[in-house]
């Protein structure tokens, strides 16, 4: 074969690789640039007004992360890029409404517009073991619903039974006559943004949607309890109170699984004080030397749980009654005039030793 045809069949195979490399790379940055403006479409079909906060001083990542992580963006990684291409990286701190319905680009401009942060909220923080009515008057200090109307509504049957089908943790149990209050234990205790003019059903249900993330991340797990989701709740509420330290309430809970296996009260001294409506920083020996108080959530005097939840739980409370800690133990004290460290017992003996060691 001549020369002169094996160098022009080599030059055309050269022309036809180099085709073939430029039509591959053309298609990946066609396909990079449909995938990256996919990533910057609305996190949302449907228009949802979500309230969000920018904290003075934080940093474009961290800004970018928290629209991510609340559903308000679809990607962080493609909105960053498309901030800095836009030269809207002057975000401002503040509160502000933002919607997952709108564009990437739009939700930025809003957060470079001071002018747009909300002055019509409030943000308020419970904390765990905050009880019904110390949360109802936090709300009745800073919005228009006042501290009865939060408690009526929490204890208003009708209402609550309207809210089943949209919160599956409540349940029949809640309605139980011996109940002082049927949403306690069920107000998760977090950070929230409110406005001030927010009815009632609104910042119930604003609350009752941290509930609900919870009990979605433990569904499983309360599916295969032994005990009813409203016994968890009350259980847990009760190790919230009784275990000051997260790293205590699993072995904390296992101690009360014990003692219900084997048919013994709970004789948890802060029922008592939920009994007699004594507030946590009072005098404690209130609750200690009142065993015999009459009233069906004393479990010094009734039989297993008491009716409901004493106390709004928190997560690792929560999770402790799920995932409790096995042991032979059947008593506990915590050193209450000390660093309030949990000291265990097999047997009543070792636990009035216990008590007589660091309580007296």
């Amino acid at each position: 074969m001549p020369k002169s045809k094996n160098k022009r069949r080599r030059k055309n195979n050269g022309l036809a690789a180099v085709l073939i490399v430029l039509v591959v790379c053309a298609g990946l940055v066609l396909g990079g640039i449909f995938f990256y403006n996919g990533q910057l479409k609305p996190a949302a079909s449907e228009s949802e007004q979500i309230t969000f906060t920018v904290s003075q001083g934080e940093s474009l990542n961290r800004v970018i992360k928290n629209l991510e992580d609340q559903g308000v963006i679809r990607s962080g990684w493609a909105a960053k890029i498309s901030v800095k291409l836009a030269k809207l990286t002057n975000i401002k701190a503040g509160t502000y409404i933002l919607d997952p319905s709108w564009e990437v680009r739009e939700i930025f401009e809003v957060l470079n517009d001071s002018h747009g942060a909300v002055v019509n909220d409030t943000r308020l923080t419970f904390i765990e073991g905050d009880w019904a009515k110390h949360i109802a008057e936090k709300i009745g200090e800073t919005t228009r619903c006042s501290k009865d109307e939060m408690l009526a509504l929490w204890n208003d049957e009708s209402y609550v039974r309207s809210l089943m089908s949209d919160y599956p943790f409540l349940t029949e149990e809640i309605f139980n006559a011996d109940s002082r209050i049927l949403l306690e234990g069920y107000l998760f205790p977090e950070t929230y943004n409110f406005f001030v003019d927010a009815d009632a059903d609104q910042i119930t249900r604003k609350i009752l949607d941290q509930t609900l993330k919870v009990y979605n991340e433990f569904a499983d797990q309360f599916a295969q309890s032994q005990l009813s989701v409203h016994q968890l709740f009350t259980l847990a509420s009760i190790v919230q109170y009784e275990a000051a330290k997260p790293s205590d309430m699993q072995l904390v809970a296992g101690v009360f699984y014990n003692r219900l296996d084997s048919g013994m009260k709970l004789q948890s001294s802060v029922t008592v004080c939920y009994a007699i409506d004594k507030e946590k920083d009072d005098d404690w020996m209130a609750c200690e030397v009142n065993p015999d108080f009459d009233s069906p959530y004393n479990t010094y005097r009734v039989e297993g749980l008491p009716p409901g939840p004493i106390l709004n739980p928190g997560r690792d409370a929560i999770q402790a009654v799920l995932q409790p800690q096995a042991s032979d133990y059947l008593y506990f004290m915590a050193d209450v005039k000390g660093d309030g460290t949990v000291y265990y017992a097999k047997t009543y003996a070792e636990h009035q030793a216990n008590v007589r060691k660091y309580l007296k």
